[in-house]
């Protein structure tokens, strides 16, 4: 069995990290990530992903991504156990391109 999954989309704010009481950093992006097909109205739209990053993936993304950045984000998706939603976690994070960058 195999639980992967991989989504490439734009931030939609600037990562911010928090730490928890057991010491553990978290992070909860999310990434715009447009459809490829368009709406009755000839419009692409957008789904809006959360992905919450942990320890050093979650260090790393704050200090390095930005809004508007392309990243890609390799994980899994886990049912909660309180809420019982289903969440994507994030395993592996991939800068892609920075919106600073691309504006230059």
């Amino acid at each position: 069995m195999l639980n992967q999954t991989i989504i490439v989309g734009r931030l939609v704010k600037n990562p911010e990290i928090k730490e928890l009481e057991s010491g553990k950093k978290v992070s909860i992006i999310t990434l715009a990530v447009p459809r490829s097909f368009k709406n009755i109205n000839g419009e692409y739209e957008s789904d809006f992903i959360d992905c919450i990053l942990w320890d050093s993936i979650a260090s790393n993304t704050t200090e390095y991504c930005r809004k508007g950045d392309l990243v890609g984000v390799k994980g899994r998706l886990q049912k909660g156990s309180e809420d019982n939603e289903l969440k994507f976690i994030a395993e592996k994070v991939t800068f892609l391109q920075s919106k600073k960058i691309e504006e230059d």
